[in-house]
């Protein structure tokens, strides 16, 4: 007998001005500016909570708002305002977010997850954004073949159809484009970022952590050879020997980025595959107690620690981006490019994590800039990306995919929805340059 695929539960629908799936950075700078701006916002996200990488994924820092530098003698010089600025001031008046910490030849801060959720339903409820959680975008909505008109959800109370004018896809893996079979690409020849479990320990004395191995929140060298002689002693398996540990805005806690995540193959493991993804959470947790174990043997501060908290999943750096009207190159990155058209700034080196030793790549005392129409799908009507899917090299996206940099780009997005539906035009004929004056009116300081 066949077996039939079947939901007999009625296709309720609902009409807004523009539907944006995804809520992580990107996604709730979107929102909140297009709604803003006087439209009808629904935000979908499969979580119950916003955040996307830097919560569920528990990235755990606002990374990419100051310039990089070799100076030791001067504050870090902030590059990344509007959008990104005022969500760092909502989380600091909670006591959500740290002050600026070393992160190699730059800063980064530290937040409080469960007070960014806070931050952004605070922030989304001001301005009105319809936010619908436990969602998941199952088809896109199209009039003709490529003409958008929103998405179909999946919710426990059945299928949801919300049909819009505008449909910005901030799910951060180009999941509309894929579904419409418009244009993408996927890493390097199909070849991405590993994904990681990152996880917090409390009970640490981050006084004397922090007096034995210093400010830096990229641990020293010594750090390293110790995981490679723990390796090789055998007692331990530690794959990756650079690792990255933050003070919190919590007492006695480390965030710690560590983890290396490959299949039982080697490979670099793909979420967008499931059997990748089903992987990629058992060995990180996996990896998580391992590290743990060594921290608690190994380094001092951390003799009493113990584990908290995981990523509600593994952090995903890398997987599918759309094919846009203009593409960010390596070049763009590594040269410090600046066009009329930029709609972002950014500074963040390129970071790629591949190996037992993610590959850093710094851009001193300068910014790049990202144009608008990386944003723009080269193929497609009514629809606009928004967050780490952007159109771009392997290496840019590495660059390119960090917190500072996706509030940003949700923030130009959002005004260019705001312009394409009220004035009825496409986003693809919106100019960068108006649209960088739209944003520095509204504190972007991108003159």
């Amino acid at each position: 007998m066949a077996i039939t695929a079947r939901d007999q539960r009625k296709v309720a629908a609902l009409d807004c001005d523009v539907v944006i799936v995804g809520a992580g950075a990107a996604g709730v700078a979107a929102a909140t500016t297009a709604a803003r701006a006087g439209l009808n916002v629904v935000l979908v996200e499969r979580y119950g909570f916003c955040g996307g990488g830097a919560v569920a994924g528990l990235s755990g820092t606002i990374c990419g708002l100051y310039e990089a530098t070799e100076s030791d003698s001067r504050r870090p010089t902030q590059i990344v305002f509007g959008f990104a600025d005022e969500f760092a001031r909502v989380l600091e008046v909670r006591g959500g977010l740290a002050e600026p910490v070393r992160y190699g030849k730059t800063r980064t801060r530290v937040h409080d997850p469960l007070v960014w959720r806070e931050a952004a339903d605070f922030l989304l409820k001001e301005a009105g954004v319809t936010a619908l959680y436990h969602a998941v975008a199952t088809q896109a909505l199209l009039e003709g073949t490529e003409a958008f008109g929103g998405a179909r959800l999946w919710t426990k109370e059945g299928p949801l159809d919300v049909r819009a004018k505008l449909t910005v896809d901030a799910s951060g893996d180009a999941d509309l484009i894929a579904m419409a079979g418009l244009p993408d690409v996927i890493g390097d020849h199909g070849r991405v970022q590993n994904p990681t479990m990152i996880f917090r320990m409390l009970g640490v004395d981050t006084d004397a952590f922090v007096r034995a191995y210093g400010d830096d929140t990229i641990m020293p060298p010594e750090i390293g050879e110790q995981i490679i002689a723990a390796n090789a002693s055998g007692r331990y398996k530690l794959p990756r020997t650079k690792i990255w540990l933050f003070r919190t805005t919590r007492p006695g806690e480390l965030l710690c980025n560590c983890t290396r995540i490959t299949g039982g193959d080697g490979r670099e493991l793909n979420t967008l595959f499931w059997r990748d993804f089903a992987e990629a959470e058992i060995e990180g947790r996996l990896q998580m107690r391992e590290y743990a174990r060594f921290f608690r043997d190994n380094l001092i501060g951390c003799e009493r620690a113990f584990v908290n908290d995981t990523g509600a999943q593994v952090g995903v750096r890398q997987t599918r981006q759309i094919v846009g009207v203009e593409k960010l190159t390596n070049s763009d990155i590594v040269g410090g490019r600046k066009t009329a058209e930029g709609i972002a700034r950014s500074a963040w080196p390129i970071e790629l994590h591949s190996g037992a030793r993610p590959k850093v790549e710094w851009l001193l005392d300068d910014f790049y800039e990202v144009p608008y129409r990386c944003f723009v799908p080269a193929a497609g009507e009514n629809i606009l990306a928004a967050g780490r899917c952007l159109s771009a090299e392997h290496e840019a996206v590495a660059s390119a995919r960090v917190t500072a940099q996706c509030f940003a780009y949700g923030h130009a997005v959002g005004h260019a929805a705001a312009i394409a539906v009220t004035n009825r035009i496409s986003p693809r004929t919106i100019s960068g340059a108006d649209l960088r004056q739209v944003l520095n009116r509204d504190g972007a300081r991108l003159q």
